[in-house]
């Protein structure tokens, strides 16, 4: 898709998947809202940050983008980047006001997904942010059941699991 015939919102997504904070600028002084979102529900926060991008979700925020805007399946910024592993984006999107426990549509918390996917630099972030981590999905699984069901240990161990004994 050509810059010419894009749509200026497509093109503010484009620049959040690649970082580029400039091309971020010009969508937003061209009259794009900054929580706008595409046919997912993903915002341009959501995008930068999903794709590890710190300084185009810096910029972001500074603008006003709001953390905890969710996509079409309930899932954030924060969530992403605790399914993916990136923890300075994490960071950010904590102290700027993620909240730490919003449930996707599944049940899904950022610390859940952090956990399943073995993502322990972001599950120490979240748990030292304060996330419960006795808040259950749609099935009744809290973040330490769901480290056990992946034989996870170490998230197991940072949840407060037992460590297994080896018998």
């Amino acid at each position: 898709m050509d810059s010419i015939s894009a749509q200026p919102e497509e093109l503010l997504f484009n620049a959040a998947r690649r970082g580029d904070v400039p091309a971020l600028q010009q969508g937003l002084a061209a009259g794009v809202a900054v929580d706008a979102a595409n046919d997912k529900g993903f915002t341009a926060l959501i995008l930068a940050s999903y794709d590890n991008h710190p300084e185009a979700a810096r910029f972001l925020l500074d603008q006003g983008a709001n953390p905890n805007q969710q996509d079409i399946t309930g899932n954030t910024a924060l969530m992403g980047v605790s399914f993916k592993g990136y923890p300075d984006v994490a960071r950010l999107l904590i102290e700027r006001g993620a909240d730490l426990n919003l449930q996707n549509g599944n049940g899904g918390t950022a610390l859940m997904f952090a956990a399943m996917f073995g993502r322990h630099d972001v599950l120490k972030l979240l748990l030292e942010a304060g996330a419960n981590k006795h808040i259950p999905d749609a099935r009744g699984l809290t973040a330490l059941h769901l480290a056990g069901q992946q034989g996870n240990e170490t998230a197991w161990t940072l949840l407060g699991g037992a460590p297994p004994t080896g018998e």
